[in-house]
């Protein structure tokens, strides 16, 4: 189809040819939508699905996050189920609509994030984290996102416009657009939540097969794991390997060359040399002789990742100092209206924004809350720790708005883990030098990341929902009003999924990774207890980080892939591969995009579906062990549990994972072109 004409004559036309490119001296931009024949926005329907899908991504995005440390990007598929309902039920001028239930419903993986990179850290220090607290640092952080995005949204979305590619937004924006094809594409995609649904439930929830299929189920793996502590391990899970496929080989290849790194390089290597060591070495509990590799990479390879982590978002910011320092200008001549005429008419209906006013009152409501939060909640009335508190995350949160639209516009991609492990980083200091330590003031700094963390999501995700809105005609603060309706639901619904997985799994070595929430908590623990922390470590990857700019491989990708498990990354790379096969697989250029694009599809569907399953076996288990006593799970009723971990179990999860690969491959090369 055509960005000329849609086949149905009754919805929009499609998206003008300047929507992508940069506009001629005296060119203007017309959207579908015409700003005097504005199409229904705001509706007791869209209304409804949008807060519908907040809710359920948040659940899914919750759980798939916490187990592999990626969070689900809801965007599309929230659009494509939008699309594909409306025209499965035949509804008619239903393109502004989806554009306010997408809007909404994305709210659900900007806070997601904000929140497993961070809260799950508690857990794992041994702390408790309430409800309330989770749910407070949830929608404060997802408030301060939204306010302090609002004033750079022209500058962003309009007058940037073709500057930047916005490669989510785009892919939204294609999906919303396509009228009558998302019908189809809705199709493929629910076929594809079924059978990755299906998939990974036969895994997780009745134990068919083993969900991590490593070389040790083999002697000469064993032998070779005990004796010079290397192995091969992969997470054979169909959400992990859909998100592979969508982060395509690049970036995939980056992520598990880092994994090789650190598995197959570094804890062999501190192995060789530590084995002679009869004594335990820093923090470790026993001597590195003793350990398995998993054990030498928690307490000394991760935490040159978490160095390197760190090295990538101080290199962003540097890198963005310029956007940094326009930021502060750009929000002062907003705020004191210096440079805007004097009874000026109102804005037409498309550049028209949350009045300035009514911005600058919600932030300081929002900072109050805040203040409020960690005073009350927190610190224990202390007035002075909660102003520290206060300062740190409205400096912090302002400063790196910019940086995380700028990095969600040009790449996709938030770095928002590393600017969040810098925060935890620069707050300890502050905390401890306050003298608010111990474990008051690990709950303090990681409280503190996850408002910050969850601001610098929202503040990259909205951007995107407001560029998705300029192309297509929607009212900006139309967006921005129901955004905050979006956030309230997600931060819920993520509070509650939070305490129910921690009660049915638990978090770190034994449960659901949280991976960033680990290395968060590896940092924060020696910084506020006065253990050594292993800055030679940090250092190391730093100075890797730096290494990595230098010759142009992207450092936080590298980085992330180096204190993330291996069998994490594996299946990430399988995804890539396969992506990158059914590129290649036709030498027809709208064939090769139309396999592609079938593809992202599926694999979307695997991701959606293997997380809302996942989501459903911990609902299962949790409400078993509140029936049947604590212990309970349904793989154990079935009986399935030996077989799970037996050679028969792993080689059938191999089996398994092929077959699933195989279909991936086969099915997105069932693409035509019209």
């Amino acid at each position: 189809m055509s960005h000329d004409e849609l086949r149905n004559p009754d919805r929009p036309a499609g998206l003008p040819e300047n929507a992508y490119r940069k506009l001629e001296e005296g060119e203007v931009y017309h959207p579908v939508v015409p700003a005097d024949r504005p199409l229904p926005e705001v509706t007791a329907y869209s209304l409804f699905w949008g807060m519908f899908y907040a809710v359920l991504f948040s659940m899914a995005a919750a759980y798939l996050g916490l187990k592999i440390g990626q969070v689900f990007e809801a965007a599309i598929p929230i659009a494509i189920l939008a699309v594909g309902f409306s025209v499965m039920t035949g509804r008619r001028n239903a393109l502004s609509e989806n554009v306010i239930i997408q809007s909404i419903g994305a709210s659900s993986g900007l806070i997601v994030a904000g929140a497993i990179f961070t809260i799950p850290g508690l857990y794992i220090l041994g702390l408790e984290a309430t409800f309330m607290q989770v749910f407070l640092a949830s929608l404060l952080g997802g408030f301060l996102g939204i306010l302090f995005l609002i004033p750079f949204r022209k500058y962003f979305v309009a007058d940037m416009h073709g500057e930047f590619p916005f490669p989510e937004a785009t892919a939204t924006t294609e999906v919303l657009v396509a009228g009558e094809s998302g019908g189809n594409q809705a199709r493929i995609l629910v076929k594809a939540l079924f059978i990755g649904g299906l998939y990974d439930f036969m895994v997780s929830g009745l134990g068919f097969w083993k969900e991590i299929v490593s070389t040790r189920a083999f002697a000469w793996g064993r032998k070779l794991a005990d004796s010079v502590k290397l192995e091969f391990n992969v997470n054979i899970g169909a959400a992990v390997t859909g998100l592979g496929y969508i982060i395509g080989l690049k970036y995939s290849l980056i992520i598990a060359c880092g994994s090789f790194l650190s598995w197959w390089v570094l804890v062999p290597a501190i192995y060789y040399i530590g084995q002679f060591n009869p004594e335990p070495i820093l923090s470790a509990a026993k001597p590195i002789s003793d350990m398995l590799p998993i054990e030498i990479f928690s307490e000394y390879v991760r935490h040159i990742g978490i160095g390197g982590i760190a090295a990538a978002g101080i290199i962003g910011i540097i890198k963005s100092r310029r956007i940094i320092s326009g930021a502060f200008r750009l929000a002062a001549r907003e705020i004191t209206g210096k440079g805007v005429e004097h009874g000026a008419e109102r804005p037409e209906r498309l550049q028209r924004d949350m009045s300035m006013k009514w911005n600058v009152i919600l932030i300081f409501a929002s900072l109050i809350g805040v203040f409020a939060f960690f005073l009350l909640g927190v610190v224990g009335g202390n007035w002075y720790h909660a102003l520290v508190g206060l300062a740190i995350v409205t400096i912090i949160s302002f400063l790196f708005t910019t940086v995380s639209a700028r990095a969600i516009a040009i790449v996709g991609t938030n770095p928002v883990s590393g600017m969040t492990l810098m925060t935890l980083i620069i707050a300890s200091v502050i905390l401890v030098s306050v003298g608010l330590k111990g474990e008051q003031g690990m709950l303090a700094a990681l409280l503190i990341g996850g408002v910050v963390c969850t601001a610098l999501a929202m503040a990259g995700g909205f951007i995107t929902d407001l560029k998705i809105g300029y192309w297509l005609g929607t009212t900006p603060v139309t967006q921005q009003r129901y955004k905050f309706l979006g956030t309230l639901l997600s931060a819920a619904a993520v509070g509650l999924v939070i305490l129910m997985l921690y009660k049915t799994y638990g978090f770190g070595p034994g449960g659901l990774e949280a991976p960033q929430a680990s290395a968060m908590a590896a940092v924060l623990k020696p910084l506020m207890t006065g253990q050594p922390a292993p800055w030679l470590l940090y250092l190391a990857g730093i100075m890797l980080a730096i290494v990595l700019e230098f010759i142009g491989v992207p450092p936080l990708a590298f980085a992330l892939g180096m204190y993330l498990p291996l069998y994490l990354n594996t299946p990430l790379l399988a995804g890539g591969l396969i992506a990158h096969f059914v590129s290649r697989s036709s030498a027809e250029k709208k064939l090769q995009s139309a396999r592609k694009e079938r593809g992202t599809l599926i694999a979307s569907g695997f991701i959606a579906g293997g997380a809302i399953m996942g989501v459903v076996a911990a609902a299962i288990i949790y409400f078993g062990q509140l029936i049947f006593g604590e212990g309970w799970s349904m793989i154990r009723a079935l009986g399935t549990d030996h077989w799970q971990e037996s050679f028969g179990g792993e080689a059938l999860g191999f089996v398994m994972f092929v077959l699933l690969l195989g279909y991936l491959y086969w099915d997105s090369r069932r693409a035509r072109v019209e």
